[in-house]
């Protein structure tokens, strides 16, 4: 039998739907913010987004425009409790229509945030529409999609109480002023979208697939209306000339100081209609030298050659920049610094002046650059101009064993005289036993600072196995070794190797070893050994079925903080063995496991390097 409402229920279904269908937005009856706090909060749970939109803008002792709250005002309980009850409203809002994206973000204005996320929705809507070759319309009268505004509440395009809300220059009106970060591609860049977001306090823009000289304009218009708030600009697959650029850097200026207040500035696999370029764009330069805020720059993917990378590091090393992040990756600029002057370990370069560094740089990403040993060895007198560097990715770079000696000498120096370094990146390098040994030995011998260290995808074989023990016994924290062809005999020198006290790992990736049953047997030890270990990949190391029971019995006596073991790829073919072995674990340490499936066995697998 249909259970039958109370009266309670009926009459907030009421004030609800008069919420909803009213048609002047100015109108909240004043008898709505007078109901006890029970009914309100009610009430407040129960409305969707236009609605609540509507309640919340017109509260009496709100200012709709203020999203900063002052101390006064969580000082009134009244006040304080009834926007933790919108916020909350807000946010089961969010996770109703967009549940994946709700644990990613931690906002404190969850009603910013729903705005935000949906008006993008909104552009990317339009700009699909934008793009078909028929259109030639103006981008503000795209009409919204029905499944979008049945989302915030509308009826769709068939009510007239809701059809202020039918275009996107209606939502762009209404939900405009709550855009913080924004997406925008091509299509939209144009003078009627800037008039369109006029409302905006843009604080990251990423921009997509920019071409004409029609997309430029539309977006210094753009950058120019938001040069006092925004902090990040993105350009993703653009091609632009250095005029383009040099108009794009001239609207980020603030008029009053003549600079910027960009702090991330991302050039991700986009280039210049200038094949090559013999200086730097008069707008990037002065972008670079002004840019006192600037913290990240990155250029990835840009066909971008040794010259233009020795440029950007020369005017930022020229300016003693504060930049903290410096990424240029996936770009062929070998001999990208090789007018170093190498007179002296710890002298300045020759052609940069004396005193010049950069004090402030943390993160150096150099991956997939082409470099070679003999760039490795001119890298380790400009790393003497970072001596704050934290992070060092080199991957992706065949520097070979004489290419990492040279940059040995630099640790040395470096760590002797306390150094920073906790993060090294030397995967895929064409590195050997040989080299590798040395390094870990250097390392070994200072136990610190590093905490991270890969050395995958590098053949260094089981002979690795002594140093790699020993290194093991330091402040390591992180360490991967995954397809390093260690084979059996390598894990099993390496358990026999590591001695009887505490590591401080807390992730490995021994995966794509072939190490058979005696990957198993090591893992056991170090989970007897590594307390603090929450993460282990040991995937497609060919352990047998029996690799399992040593597992579980190792995962029943440890006392770890696991929460995640890799032992997918490897030929177990018997579904129900698993389980049986499985059944005198804990459920909650069953649940960290990742299993190959019953079909594993059969599916093709080859790791040779």
């Amino acid at each position: 039998m249909r259970e039958v409402p109370s009266l309670i229920c009926l009459c907030i279904e009421v004030l609800k739907e008069g919420l909803i269908l009213h048609g002047d937005i100015d109108v909240v009856p004043a008898v709505v913010y007078e109901l006890p706090c029970d009914l309100f909060d009610t009430l407040v749970s129960r409305l969707p987004p236009l609605a609540l939109q509507k309640l919340q803008t017109h509260m009496p002792f709100e200012d709709p425009n203020d999203h900063e709250f002052t101390d006064d005002c969580f000082r009134n309980g009244r006040k304080r409790g009834r926007y933790c009850k919108f916020n909350m409203a807000w946010r089961a809002l969010f996770k109703l229509r967009w549940p994946d994206l709700v644990d990613r973000i931690k906002p404190v204005d969850w009603q910013q945030m729903y705005w935000e996320v949906h008006l993008q929705n909104c552009l990317d809507e339009a700009a699909e529409i934008a793009l078909i070759p028929s259109f030639n319309g103006c981008i503000g009268d795209i009409q919204i999609p029905d499944t979008i505004l049945k989302c915030i509440g509308c009826d769709g395009h068939t009510n007239p109480l809701t059809y202020e809300y039918s275009k996107l220059s209606d939502h762009c009106q209404h939900f405009g002023c709550y855009i913080r970060c924004l997406r925008l591609q091509n299509i939209l860049c144009t003078t009627e979208t800037c008039h369109l977001l006029r409302n905006c306090k843009l604080k990251s823009l990423v921009l997509r697939l920019i071409r004409s000289k029609e997309h430029i304009n539309g977006i210094c218009k753009l950058l120019n209306q938001n040069s006092e708030t925004l902090t990040s600009l993105e350009f993703i697959d653009c091609k632009l000339s250095s005029d383009s650029l040099n108009e794009i850097c001239d609207s980020l200026l603030l008029k009053s100081t003549l600079t910027h207040g960009i702090q991330n500035f991302s050039f991700n696999t986009s280039s210049f209609l200038e094949n090559r370029l013999v200086s730097l764009p008069v707008g990037l330069e002065s972008f670079l030298s002004s840019g006192r805020s600037l913290c990240s720059l990155k250029f990835s993917d840009n066909q971008l050659g040794r010259n233009f990378a020795n440029m950007v590091f020369c005017t930022l090393l020229d300016v003693s920049s504060s930049i903290s992040v410096l990424e240029i990756s996936e770009n062929n600029i070998s001999g990208w610094l090789s007018n170093i002057n190498r007179t002296s370990s710890r002298g300045p370069f020759s052609s940069f002046g004396i005193g010049k560094s950069l004090q402030s740089l943390r993160v150096l990403n150099l991956r997939g650059c082409n470099l070679h040993k003999e760039d490795a060895a001119c890298l380790r007198y400009a790393l003497v101009q970072m001596p704050n560097l934290e992070v060092l990715d080199i991957s992706d770079n065949s520097i070979e064993d004489e290419g990492i000696r040279s940059l040995i000498p630099h640790f040395v120096e470096d760590f002797e005289r306390c150094s920073s370094l906790a993060d090294l990146n030397l995967e895929s390098c064409d590195l050997s036993c040989d080299g590798v040994t040395e390094l870990l030995n250097t390392l070994s011998t200072f136990k610190g600072p590093l905490k991270s260290l890969s050395l995958a995808d590098n053949f260094l074989g089981s002979q690795v196995a002594v140093a790699l023990g020993q290194f093991l016994h330091t402040s390591i924290e992180v360490l991967n070794v995954g397809g390093i062809g260690f084979g059996s005999s390598g894990f099993r020198e390496l358990q026999e190797g590591i001695m009887e006290e505490k590591l401080k790992l807390v992730k490995i990736n021994i995966s794509e070893n072939r190490g058979g049953i005696e990957t198993a047997k090591f893992l056991s030890k170090l989970m007897s050994l590594a307390p603090e270990l929450t993460e282990v990949n040991a995937a497609y190391n060919f352990m047998p079925v029996e690799s399992l029971t040593i597992i579980c019995s190792a995962l029943k006596v440890a006392k770890g903080n696991l929460q995640l073991l890799d032992l997918s790829g490897n030929t177990w073919s018997n579904q129900p063995a698993h389980m049986a072995m499985l059944s005198g674990i804990k459920p909650d340490v069953r649940s960290i496991l990742i299993l190959p499936p019953s079909s594993a066995s059969d599916a093709p697998y080859d790791d040779d390097p």
